[in-house]
């Protein structure tokens, strides 16, 4: 390979830069070209039926400004843009847009393809980088800059006899490979032939056809032809970036701090080579600082079943804020900062700001759930397990019985190289403590309390032979451990205790954490019964069991 055939791009030589000094505190207005520019880029562009559903859908979202076509130049975008006039699909507070080349009999038909519609954006354009002018046009500035005014002048003729609002887009296509002062001087031109006033703005649309510069030379671009445009105030400022060099929403969200008003991309970025300027990322960014952007993503799943069945595409795993792996934590050290993150909400955090450890967004906030946030795999942790088992189950795991389950976990991970689903966490927890089998086996539990003092009849097989023994202390497991010590059975002390509901109600389930020592060894059991005293007791026969199936420790 050989780089000394490109040249480098000759950024700006500014001497003082305002947009690094500033925030964003507000959203832009929004237009989608998913329609338009997104359509042109599928493989098999969307049919009317299609085209219809991704309509309803920009709707629903909340866009205002949508552009719907380019209807010169395409029979289909053509009977797409009279069905939504025909069929008065178009809301009151929503401009259509549709785009056009500065050429005059595009124009003309243009205007007859909108005739009805009350709301349009007319979108024309034309060439102004040197390359195009030079190699594809082999044209003068004065010949591009004429073509342009032209055009203008036509499209506000042709407006002064509409009975639609109309308001000019006029795009220098390719802006940011054209010389500033020439793309200056083009859209001053434009706006003289406008008539552009503070009651009568034109957009000038900025675009970044081919993205060709890193994001901050395309931020000082903007600022520097805001700096220098009359008449600043009767213009709109808009960003049409694309990702060829994988800064699409990066290069959006710079220009917006160098002063742009609007910005158009897609849903997702879907679009021509590397796609547009992804609108909904641009939007989440936003919204996790707290910025309103009157866009609606709550039905993030809605959105994307949409958005895959009328495009073709697939969004990545890895996509912001949307793809299926996101919310998802597979380090262990992750899970378990998630998983404290989110008890710290539940227990009397939801009031402040959010603040969960490698979630910037809460995904309940796109329709989402928090069930898939924490995935299992050999990289994965005891706080991972712990949360998949009490969000999906309702287990509640003392910590040290989290991180001995865990080691299980991650050696089935390990053997098989795979994620461990959640229902594979349940079975080996149920397998290993709830159902462990062993020397003893309760068949029937009887207790009484009188006086605050609990006796306790255990009915048991010992290696298959029935028995019966009587214990008593100051609650259920204090006489279930002396009915074992008094028979001499088996010799262990109790450690530790937990219990909590599984649910509630009149068929609530309980569930009861053990923890003996017998010798060298300490081991955990589990039990879960709608009576919480005989849970506690399945518990005690857990651990007991495995305390004596559990090789001896030197």
């Amino acid at each position: 390979m050989q780089a000394t055939k490109y040249r480098p791009f000759r950024p700006l030589h500014l001497t003082t830069r305002n947009w690094p000094d500033r925030t964003l505190e507000k959203a832009p207005a929004w237009c989608s070209v998913d329609l338009r520019d997104g359509n042109q880029a599928l493989i098999i562009p969307m049919d009317l039926e299609q085209k219809l559903a991704m309509w309803q859908l920009l709707l629903e979202i909340g866009f205002k400004e949508i552009e719907i076509g380019f209807p010169a130049a395409s029979q289909v975008e053509l009977e797409f843009t009279r069905h939504l006039i025909e069929q008065n699909l178009i809301p009151d507070d929503v401009h259509v847009q549709i785009l056009c080349q500065a050429r005059s009999h595009l124009i003309d038909a243009s205007f007859s393809a909108l005739k009805g519609a009350r709301h349009i954006i007319f979108h024309v354009y034309n060439s102004t980088s040197p390359a195009q002018r030079e190699i594809v046009f082999q044209k003068s500035k004065k010949e591009i800059i004429a073509i342009a005014v032209d055009a203008v002048k036509q499209i506000a003729d042709l407006a002064a006899h509409s009975d639609s609002q109309i308001r000019l887009e006029y795009s220098p296509e390719s802006f940011s490979a054209t010389e500033p002062e020439f793309a200056l001087e083009i859209c001053s031109r434009v706006m003289e032939a406008w008539g552009a006033s503070a009651g009568r703005r034109v957009i000038l649309n900025l675009p970044a056809t081919v993205e060709v510069t890193m994001p901050n030379v395309y931020a000082d671009q903007i600022e520097w032809f805001i700096e220098n445009l009359d008449q600043r105030e009767s213009a709109i400022i808009s960003l049409h970036t694309h990702n060829d060099r994988g800064t699409g929403v990066a290069a959006s969200e710079l220009a917006l701090l160098a002063g742009a008003d609007r910005v158009e991309g897609t849903l997702f970025g879907n679009g021509e080579r590397t796609g547009n300027a992804d609108l909904v990322t641009i939007a989440l960014n936003m919204y996790s600082h707290g910025i309103e952007t009157g866009l609606d993503f709550r039905q993030m799943d809605h959105i994307q079943s949409v958005y895959e069945r009328c495009t073709g595409m697939r969004i990545p795993s890895r996509h912001p804020y949307v793809g299926e792996l996101v919310y998802t934590a597979f380090s262990g050290s992750h899970q378990d900062a998630i998983n404290k993150g989110l008890a710290h909400r539940q227990n009397g955090g939801a009031s402040r700001p959010w603040d969960v450890p490698y979630l910037p967004i809460d995904p309940g906030d796109l329709g989402r759930t928090y069930e898939a946030i924490i995935r299992i795999n050999s990289q994965s942790g005891k706080g991972g397990m712990a949360y998949v088992l009490e969000q999906n189950y309702g287990y509640t795991l003392p910590r040290e019985l989290q991180i001995e389950l865990a080691a299980r976990i991650q050696r089935i991970a390990d053997e098989h190289g795979t994620e461990i689903l959640p229902r594979t966490i349940l079975r080996t927890f149920e397998e290993e403590y709830l159902e462990h089998k062993g020397r003893f086996e309760l068949v029937d539990f009887l207790s009484d309390t009188a006086a605050g003092r609990t006796t306790t009849t255990l009915v048991l097989k010992e290696n298959g032979q029935e028995k019966r023994i009587k214990g008593s202390g100051n609650g259920p497991i204090a006489a279930a451990v002396d009915a074992f010590a008094q028979n001499r059975m088996a010799d262990f002390k109790i450690l530790d205790y937990n219990e909590h509901a599984l649910s509630r109600g009149s068929e609530a389930v309980a569930c009861a954490y053990v923890l003996i020592e017998s010798g060298a060894n300490r081991s955990w059991g589990a039990g879960k019964d709608g009576n919480i005293a005989l849970a506690s007791v399945k518990a005690l026969f857990s651990a007991i069991n495995r305390a004596l199936h559990a090789p001896t420790k030197d």
